[in-house]
C-alpha cells in the first residue's frame, strides 16, 4: 500500500502533465499533415528570408551590420562545400548544401530561442521542426535524391557500376549502405534535438531558471554541430556519388 501511495503522489507532480508525440493534424482529403510542424517550418523559412533581405536591401561595396553578417555566413558555407566537393564541384551544389546548413541551423535554435509553448494550437504543442522526426527523414531523403541525381547525372548509368566494385559481392553491402546513409542522417539529428528538448522541460518542470540555463547553451552548441555535421555529410555523399577514379588517384 505504501509503494501505491508514492507512485499516487508521483502522478500528481507537473513532470506528468510532459507529453510527447501530440500532434495537430490538418486534414485534406485523405490526408493527414503535421500542422505544427508546418507552422514551426514557415516561420524559420520567413526568419531566413527576412534575414537575406535586411542582407541586400542596400549593398555596400564595404559591408557593414547585416550584410557583413551575411557575408561571413556566405563564406563559412561557400568554405565547408569546397572541402567536401573539392574545387571543381562545389559551386553547383553550394545553394543545396547552404539551405540545408541554415534550415538546419536555424531550426535547431528556434527551439531553444523561441518561445514556442506560449502559442497556443488546438493539439499538441509548437517545437523546432527538426524535434518531428518527419522533418528530419524529409531532409535526409533529399540528400540521398541529391547524390543519386549527381551521381547519374555525372556518370550516366555507369554510377552502378560502383556497387559491383571493386569486387561484385560487395553489392548487396553497398545497396544496404544506400538505406542506411538516410536513416543515420535523420534519427542522428532527430534524436539530439529531442533528447536536448526533452532534458531542459524536465529540468525547468523540477529546477526552474537557473539550472537549466548552462544545458541551454550546451544544447545550443550541440545544435550548431548537427547542423554542421549533417551539411558536412551530405557534401561528403555527393562527393562520393561524383568523384571519378582520375580524381581518387590526384594528390591530396
Amino acid at each position: 500500500m505504501t509503494m501505491l501511495n508514492g507512485l499516487r503522489i508521483i502522478d500528481t507532480l507537473p513532470l506528468a502533465a510532459l507529453e510527447v508525440g501530440q500532434h495537430w493534424y490538418w486534414e485534406i482529403g485523405n490526408l493527414k499533415l503535421h500542422g505544427q510542424v508546418f507552422m514551426a517550418s514557415w516561420v524559420v523559412i520567413a526568419l531566413l528570408i527576412i534575414a537575406s533581405l535586411l542582407a541586400t536591401r542596400n549593398i555596400q561595396m564595404v559591408p557593414s551590420g547585416m550584410q557583413n553578417f551575411m557575408e561571413y555566413v556566405l563564406e563559412f558555407l561557400r568554405d565547408l562545400a569546397r572541402t567536401q566537393l573539392g574545387e571543381k564541384h562545389y559551386r553547383p551544389w553550394l545553394p543545396f548544401i547552404g539551405t540545408l546548413f541554415l534550415f538546419i541551423f536555424v531550426s535547431n535554435w528556434s527551439g531553444s530561442l523561441i518561445p514556442w509553448r506560449l502559442i497556443e494550437i488546438p493539439e499538441g504543442e509548437l517545437a523546432a521542426p527538426t524535434n518531428d522526426i518527419n522533418t528530419t527523414v524529409a531532409l535526409a531523403l533529399l540528400t540521398s535524391l541529391a547524390y543519386f541525381y549527381a551521381g547519374l547525372s555525372k556518370k550516366g548509368l555507369g554510377y552502378f557500376a560502383n556497387y559491383v566494385q571493386p569486387i561484385p559481392v560487395l553489392l548487396p553491402i553497398k545497396i544496404l549502405e544506400d538505406f542506411t546513409k538516410p536513416l543515420s542522417l535523420s534519427f542522428r539529428l532527430f534524436g539530439n534535438i529531442l533528447a536536448d528538448e526533452l532534458v531542459v522541460a524536465v529540468l525547468v518542470f523540477l529546477v526552474p531558471l537557473f539550472v537549466p540555463l548552462p544545458l541551454m547553451a550546451l544544447g545550443l552548441f550541440t545544435s550548431a554541430i548537427q547542423a554542421l555535421v549533417f551539411a558536412t555529410l551530405a557534401g561528403a555523399y555527393i562527393h562520393e556519388a561524383i568523384e571519378s577514379e582520375e580524381e581518387e588517384e590526384e594528390p591530396a
